[in-house]
């Protein structure tokens, strides 16, 4: 995860979304789109990509169900959540996303499968979640490449052990 985020490794995400599509089978057989967590423009044109759409692209590609990365966007710049406590997340992504009105006849009724790279707390997905069933969504599904467990960081640092 840490080399498509932050080691521009898009080649990985085809290879990363084959064990999603294995390990999420059944969330992927009772979808009707994939939508990616988005990143505010501001990071993503830091970034040049963003690394949920990388892997949603890839997973929709091999599941054969449509990709939607415009069904929701980030409308608040918010402070990377590495290192932050769970309230501090939760604080931290409250109301940075919206479905654009353009965007709610895609999703009005749907179950939506949102792609993330990395599931700590369900802050960031919470979130996203909570914005698609006020833009219409019927339900939401959550497909996540990695999860981070308690214990995976040590209390002095934000980086993994």
């Amino acid at each position: 995860v840490q080399g498509l985020k932050y080691q521009d490794r898009t080649d990985l995400a085809p290879w990363m979304a084959n064990w999603m599509v294995r390990a999420g089978a059944e969330l992927i057989a009772e979808a009707d789109l994939v939508v990616p967590v988005p990143l505010h423009w501001r990071r993503f044109f830091r970034r040049q990509f963003n690394q949920s759409a990388e892997l949603g692209r890839a997973v929709a590609k091999l599941s054969g169900l449509p990709f939607s990365p415009s069904a929701i966007k980030r409308v608040k710049l918010t402070r990377q959540q590495v290192g932050l406590e769970r309230h501090e997340r939760e604080e931290n992504v409250r109301a940075a996303f919206r479905v654009p009105p353009e965007a709610e006849i895609e999703i009005a009724g749907r179950r939506v499968l949102v792609v993330d790279d990395v599931y700590t707390t369900g802050a960031t997905v919470r979130a996203v979640a909570k914005a698609l069933k006020r833009g219409g969504a019927g339900a939401v599904d959550v497909l996540t490449f990695a999860r981070v467990l308690p214990g995976d960081f040590r209390a002095d640092e934000s980086a993994t052990i």
